[in-house]
């Protein structure tokens, strides 16, 4: 039996310590608290590893996925009804306009 590189000599002498330092009347209200604390860690640690493989699937999906090209209806420019708007921004006079852009 083999706990973390701790062997059953070397755990039977920490239990001992363990025993001397704490007493019998702490030493199962400790093993108890240490197990609830390692098996929240475990729970912690599982959820961790559940999120980590969904996520490398969801990403997975995506780049495996091929992609599917596709394009917006646009309106045709010459068709659109004109906007007092767009009479505004016109020039009257398109050569005076040509002029001040060359």
């Amino acid at each position: 039996m083999n706990i973390f590189g701790i062997g059953l000599p070397e755990m039977a002498l920490i239990m001992m310590v363990a025993l001397l330092v704490f007493g019998p009347k702490k030493l199962p209200e400790i093993g108890r608290s240490l197990g609830k604390a390692l098996k929240g860690f475990q729970d912690a640690s599982k959820e961790f590893e559940d999120e980590f493989k969904k996520e490398a699937e969801r990403i997975e999906k995506v780049v495996t996925e091929p992609i599917k090209a596709t394009l917006e209806p646009t309106e045709p420019k010459a068709l659109r009804p004109e906007t007092d708007e767009a009479k505004e921004e016109e020039p009257e006079n398109v050569e005076a306009a040509a002029d001040e852009t060359a």
